[in-house]
């Protein structure tokens, strides 16, 4: 039987409600033979997760999750196997950081007008160092009764046309290629047939992307839509670029479950032997 494999996890490292080494154990549990923890613009869960993994016999694999932003669309792109350390990786992650920091401030700001939330009821919480995003904004409108879940929070009150929402700096998808590639990852963006987002990715900006080194597409994600799907394994078949699937395991924070969608191991082979900037280990 094939391993089974998820190469999409967040833990309480970014905006997960699991810390780093419960993301591995749940993944032992869900019948898991690979995890990778892949949180946002950090590596700091790396260690715990790849302990916790050593310990249960799992295989590891280390990643993150970038923002970037296409023609004003938000587009994630997956870096697996990079050096966290890269200078232009690490400068990179510290302006999406400080850019997300300043937007929370300002959106809990006008979040106060009219609902009983501030600075102080969001870093309750953010657990181990995390950057303050959206999700711990709607986990603070969840403790204060606000809304009865985080999903709520984020089809009303936190939602993009919103009158409370307050868009952030990232960085184009180029570029991020370009950075995740120098820092020895490979890069593979993530949902990309979400609300359709994939409409702004035109052939020539994937033309582009794939030049700079994307290697593929996370097209096995459940907020992908049908027709977009369609799309995206023209776009993969077109330009020879790897399928994954993930679950995007948020712990509590989303309904997504660990090994909902899963990549074949014949890919995460591939993937692997692309990757120079950290390693993974096999349980």
């Amino acid at each position: 039987m094939p391993p089974k494999i998820d190469l999409h996890t967040h833990s309480s490292a970014s905006d997960g409600t699991d810390s780093p080494a419960e993301v591995v154990a749940a993944a032992a549990v869900a019948g898991l033979d690979i995890v990778a923890l892949t949180d946002h613009e950090s590596a700091d869960g790396w260690g715990a997760a790849g302990k916790a993994a050593a310990d249960l016999g799992l295989g590891f694999v280390p990643g993150i999750e970038l923002s970037t932003k296409l023609r004003g669309a938000s587009i994630h792109m997956l870096g697996y196997l990079v050096d966290p350390t890269h200078p232009a990786l690490a400068e990179q992650m510290r302006e999406v950081r400080d850019a997300r920091l300043i937007r929370a401030r300002r959106m809990i700001e006008a979040l106060s007008v009219d609902y009983d939330i501030t600075v102080e009821d969001v870093d309750a919480q953010i657990h181990d160092g995390a950057t303050v995003g959206r999700p711990h904004i709607a986990d603070a409108l969840v403790a204060k009764g606000i809304v009865p879940d985080r999903s709520t929070a984020f089809y009303d009150i936190l939602h993009p046309r919103s009158p409370y929402y307050v868009s952030t700096f990232a960085p184009s998808p180029l570029a991020v290629v370009v950075t995740v590639r120098a820092a020895g990852g490979v890069p593979v963006l993530a949902h990309p047939a979400t609300q359709g987002r994939y409409r702004v990715i035109e052939d020539d900006a994937i033309k582009e992307l794939v030049d700079a080194g994307l290697f593929g597409l996370e097209i096995h994600h459940r907020d992908n839509t049908e027709d977009g799907k369609i799309r995206l394994y023209e776009l993969a078949a077109k330009f020879g670029l790897q399928v994954t699937g993930a679950s995007d395991y948020h712990g509590e924070g989303k309904p997504n479950r660990l090994g909902e969608n899963t990549t074949s191991p014949e890919v995460l082979e591939r993937l692997i032997a692309a990757g120079s900037g950290s390693r993974p280990f096999r349980g």
